[in-house]
C-alpha cells in the first residue's frame, strides 16, 4: 500500500486541521453550514487516508474493516434517527469516544512504554475519558427519558466529588512510580472505577432545564479527550482536532450558561456554589386554573387579520415533525399580506441549534429565522404569537418565580403580544418539571393536540379562505 513520507504526513495533517478549523467557521452560520460541513468531511477524508498511508502502521485488514463498519453504522444512525432523538444520540456519540480513549489508553499502557510524561499521558487521557463515557451515559438516559430528569442530590455530595478527584490525582502518582509494574495495572483499574463514578455522579446531579448545556460540555470533554489522546500518541492532527472540539465546545457552553443565566460551574458540578431554593410548583402542586381554549377557526381567523406573527418553534414541533406545515402555513399568512418571523430560544429543543436545522430541512428562508436577542423587543408591536410545541422558554415564571429552577433565565416574552396562541398536547409541564404561567395569561389562548395535526389544519384553512377570496 502507498506510504507518506513523515514531511508530507506532516502536510496532509496541516491541510487537514486548516480544513477542521475552515468547518467550524462555517458552521458558524446557516448560510454557511453546508460548506462548513462539506470542509469537515474532506479534512476527516484526508487525516484517514494519511493515516492509512502511515509507513508505521501494519494492521491495514483491521484498519480498513473497522472504517468500513463504523462508516456502515453511521450511514445507519443518519438514516434511521429522527431529529427529536439527535440529543440522546449525540450523547451516546461522545461515550464512544470516551471508550475509545480508555481502550487506547490501557493498550497503550499494556504495549509497554518508558518515561514519566508518558505515564502522565496515559493517566490523563484514559480519566477524561472515562469520566466522558459514564457522563454520556448517563445523559444518553436522561435525554431519551429512561432517567428522570430531575437532580440527584447526595447529601455531601461535592465533598464527594473532591475526595474522588483527590483520589485520582493520588492515583496518578503511584500509576506514575510503578512504572510497568502488574501493580500499575491495578491503579490504573482503579482509577477507571473511581473516574467512572464520578462522571456519573456529576451527570445525575444536573437538572432537566439545564441538559442542553450538558451536551455541549460533554462535547467538549470528549474533544479535550481526543487531544490528550492525541499527545499520547504522539498524532499531532488529533491534537489540534481534539482542541478544536474540546474550546468550541467549552465555548458554546458558556455561551449557552450566559443565555440562560447560569453559571457554568454550577452547571457542571451539578449546582456547585449555589444557594437552595425552596422547591417550586409543579403541575401537580395545586389545582389546575381555568385556560381559555382556541379552536382551529378562530386561529386561522386570528392569522387572517394579523399583520405581525411571530413563530416560537420547540420540541413539540420536532416530535409532530411539523416543520414542513409550519413553512407551508408562513407562505399562506405572507401571501395574504402578513409577515412571518420565527424566534429562536439558544437552548429550544434539547440540544443548541435544534431548531434552526428543523427550519433549514423545511426550507424557511433564513432572513426570518432570529435569535431571542433580535425579536424579544418586538412582541409589544406583534398581532398572533404561535407558540408550537415550546414550554420552559416561554415561562414568565423565569421573571417572577425565585423559587423556579428556570429563575433568572431569559425567556421569549410572549405575553406582550396581542395574541398568544399556545399549541400543545396538554398543559403538561416542560423539561424543568414546572408549571407555565403562560397558559393562565390574559393575552393566551390554548390550542390542543398534536403539533402537526393542528398546522396542517390550519393550512387548511388558509388555503380554503384563498381560495374564496380569489
Amino acid at each position: 500500500m502507498l506510504t507518506l513520507e513523515p514531511s508530507l504526513l506532516t502536510i496532509a495533517y496541516l491541510v487537514a486541521a486548516v480544513l477542521f478549523i475552515l468547518s467550524l467557521r462555517g458552521l458558524s452560520s446557516q448560510e454557511s453550514a453546508g460548506s462548513g460541513n462539506f470542509m469537515g468531511m474532506l479534512g476527516m477524508a484526508i487525516a484517514v487516508g494519511a493515516t492509512l498511508s502511515n509507513s508505521s502502521l501494519s494492521a491495514y485488514g483491521i484498519t480498513i474493516a473497522a472504517v468500513v463498519v463504523g462508516g456502515a453504522i453511521g450511514l445507519f444512525l443518519a438514516a434511521r434517527v429522527a431529529m427529536t432523538a439527535m440529543p440522546e444520540l449525540v450523547a451516546l456519540l461522545h461515550s464512544f469516544v470516551g471508550l475509545a480513549a480508555v481502550l487506547v489508553g490501557v493498550a497503550a499502557h499494556l504495549s509497554g512504554h518508558s518515561g514519566t510524561v508518558v505515564s502522565i499521558e496515559i493517566f490523563v487521557d484514559i480519566a477524561i475519558g472515562s469520566i466522558t463515557l459514564t457522563g454520556s451515559i448517563i445523559a444518553f438516559f436522561k435525554l431519551k427519558g429512561s432517567l428522570s430528569g430531575n437532580p440527584m442530590l447526595l447529601p455531601g455530595r461535592h465533598v464527594l466529588n473532591l475526595a474522588a478527584v483527590a483520589a485520582t490525582v493520588v492515583l496518578g502518582v503511584l500509576f506514575v512510580k510503578a512504572g510497568q509494574s502488574d501493580t500499575a495495572l491495578v491503579y490504573l483499574g482503579i482509577m477507571i472505577a473511581i473516574t467512572g463514578v464520578l462522571g456519573m455522579h456529576l451527570v445525575l446531579a444536573i437538572g432537566g432545564a439545564d441538559m442542553p448545556v450538558v451536551v455541549s460540555m460533554l462535547n467538549s470533554y470528549s474533544g479535550w479527550t481526543a487531544s490528550a489522546a492525541g499527545f499520547m500518541l504522539g498524532n499531532d492532527l488529533l491534537i489540534i482536532t481534539g482542541a478544536l472540539v474540546g474550546s468550541s465546545g467549552a465555548i458554546l457552553s458558556y455561551i449557552m450558561c450566559r443565555a440562560m443565566n447560569r453559571s457554568i460551574v454550577n452547571v457542571i458540578f451539578g449546582g456547585f456554589g449555589a444557594k437552595p431554593k425552596a422547591k417550586a410548583k409543579s403541575e401537580g402542586d395545586e389545582e389546575q386554573r381555568e385556560v381559555d381554549e382556541i379552536d382551529i377557526d378562530g386561529t386561522v381567523e386570528a392569522l387572517l387579520h394579523a399583520k405581525n406573527v411571530i413563530v416560537v418553534p420547540g420540541y413539540g414541533m420536532a416530535v409532530g415533525r411539523a416543520q414542513h406545515a409550519v413553512r407551508e402555513m408562513t407562505e399562506l399568512v405572507e401571501a395574504r399580506g402578513g409577515r412571518v418571523r420565527f424566534a429562536i430560544h439558544p437552548v429550544a429543543g434539547r440540544l443548541p441549534g435544534h431548531m434552526n436545522v428543523l427550519l433549514a430541512e423545511a426550507k424557511v428562508p433564513y432572513p426570518i429565522v432570529l435569535e431571542m436577542d433580535e425579536i424579544n423587543d418586538d412582541f409589544p408591536e406583534t398581532d398572533v404569537v404561535l407558540v408550537i410545541g415550546a414550554n420552559d422558554i416561554v415561562n414568565p415564571g423565569a421573571q417572577t418565580d425565585e423559587t423556579s429552577p428556570i429563575w433568572g433565565m431569559p425567556v421569549l416574552e410572549v405575553w406582550n403580544s396581542k395574541l398568544v396562541v399556545v399549541m400543545k398536547r396538554s398543559r403538561a409541564t416542560g423539561y424543568a418539571g414546572v408549571d407555565n404561567p403562560l397558559f393562565y395569561h390574559d393575552a393566551t389562548q390554548m390550542l390542543f393536540g398534536d403539533a402537526l395535526a393542528s398546522v396542517t389544519e390550519i393550512v387548511t384553512g388558509l388555503r380554503a379562505e384563498a381560495k374564496a377570496a380569489a
